[in-house]
């Protein structure tokens, strides 16, 4: 009778040729029994949230009666063990921290959570607390990464000839934020000189133009600077002509308050009458944003409306005077949006910093020129919360506010608002948005 393969090593020779049989390849699922289900982490936010560990032991079970030839079968998933599910508890029970997701690592024996810190406390603060705690391993911020990739090929390419020498549009990110949103049908009160309404770039873009000065068209279509603002707000996009706007889907509403001395050479001026006669009429309609690129000494009238408007949920956005005094009207009303134009040197507290300087822009008369001034940074600013309200449309100026300051990012050696950045940081706060 022929002798056969004993059992024991037949199990291990089946055992070996498993181990050495290459794995199908599969595709990828939401998760699996060891990690959990995949986490949003589009909805994770690193300017928030904190990264914290704990240790993770798991002692091997004892072998017994029946275990394999290896001595004992290894469990089927690595998860948190009941020591991390304990400290995660009482850390949990102490800090008030909201756990986002979780998941071990195996080699370091220790089991990871993304948290989000309670209601009323720093990041900053809690780390400093955690860092104290004997029972935490590591915390540290949830960082953001990049890969090394030319970012400007996932922006929308626009074939208008001098979208590229736009300095504030370039370096806003305005066409990266162009892919999720472009203003569409915010309105935004221009409350400064008239403006161009036959210029190939703003023609269609003006849905309501009210004169308080005079009944001058031809003086309000020749007004420059009211033509430079709104050319950067919302010049019209893939037209072939010209520029593109930080907006190019909002809708204007132009209201003529300032004009400009005959003669005289200056820039142009404004009264606490024309001025009065414009916020009372943007209190009448549906404007979301006024931009207010002009500024002069304190007004009570002046201030009531303005109060009004921001009581109505307006979003004001206002010009910081170019000698960097930050009082007067309409700067000195809390909840205004003031802006500066960037520089080297930081900017006053709360106040954001957008490209001003050598802006490339409309003119009167179907033309395009340069400009400066902290004029042109307001509109930056103000075609960016365009692009936000498009997104979110019960944003507060608070909010708004906030949102672009935390979001500013360092361009040419400049802190400055960045609208790609911002629209970013709103969709995680809105990850149903578009």
């Amino acid at each position: 009778m022929k002798h056969g393969v004993p059992a024991c090593l037949l199990i291990v020779a089946l055992a070996a040729l498993a181990a050495c049989t290459p794995p199908r390849p599969t595709m990828p699922d939401s998760g699996d029994a060891a990690q959990g289900p995949i986490a949003n982490v589009q909805a994770m936010d690193t300017s928030r949230d904190i990264v914290l560990a704990v240790a993770n032991p798991l002692d091997p079970p004892a072998t017994h009666a029946g275990s394999s030839l290896l001595g004992y079968t290894p469990a089927g998933t690595y998860g948190a063990g009941q020591r991390a599910v304990s400290t995660l508890a009482a850390l949990k029970q102490s800090y008030g921290i909201r756990e986002i997701t979780g998941w071990p690592i195996k080699s370091l024996d220790l089991y990871c959570i993304v948290l989000e810190p309670p209601p009323g406390m720093t990041r900053e603060a809690l780390l400093d607390t955690l860092s104290r705690d004997n029972r935490v391993q590591l915390a540290q911020p949830l960082q953001d990464y990049a890969v090394y990739g030319d970012t400007a090929q996932a922006a929308h390419q626009y074939n208008d000839p001098y979208a590229n020498l736009q300095r504030g549009f370039v370096e806003t990110d305005a066409a990266l934020a162009h892919n999720v949103t472009r203003g569409d049908g915010v309105h935004v009160a221009v409350v400064d000189t008239g403006v161009d309404m036959m210029h190939p770039d703003i023609q269609g873009s003006v849905v309501r133009a009210r004169n308080l000065v005079d009944v001058d068209v031809a003086a309000f279509n020749a007004d420059s600077h009211g033509t430079e603002v709104a050319g950067i707000i919302s010049a019209i996009g893939d037209n072939h002509q010209g520029i593109v706007g930080i907006a190019p889907k909002a809708m204007l509403d132009v209201y003529k308050a300032c004009w400009y001395l005959p003669a005289s050479g200056s820039g142009a001026h404004c009264n606490s009458f024309t001025l009065a006669k414009a916020l009372a009429a943007v209190i009448d309609t549906d404007a979301r944003i006024v931009n207010l690129s002009l500024g002069g000494p304190a007004d009570p009238l002046l201030n009531r409306l303005l109060g009004e408007l921001l009581r109505q949920g307006r979003i004001v956005i206002a010009a910081m005077p170019p000698e960097g005094n930050n009082g007067g009207f309409p700067n000195d009303a809390p909840g205004v949006i003031v802006v500066r134009a960037s520089g080297p040197s930081p900017a006053p507290p709360g106040v954001l910093s957008a490209p001003g300087n050598d802006i490339l822009t409309t003119q009167p008369g179907g033309g395009y020129d340069f400009t400066t001034g902290s004029s042109m940074a307001a509109a930056h600013v103000s075609g960016i919360v365009a692009l936000l309200l498009a997104i979110a449309p019960r944003l507060d100026a608070s909010a708004v506010h906030d949102l672009l300051l935390r979001s500013s990012k360092t361009t040419q050696g400049k802190l400055q608002v960045d609208a790609a950045a911002a629209v970013a940081a709103l969709r995680t706060q809105h990850p149903a948005s578009p």
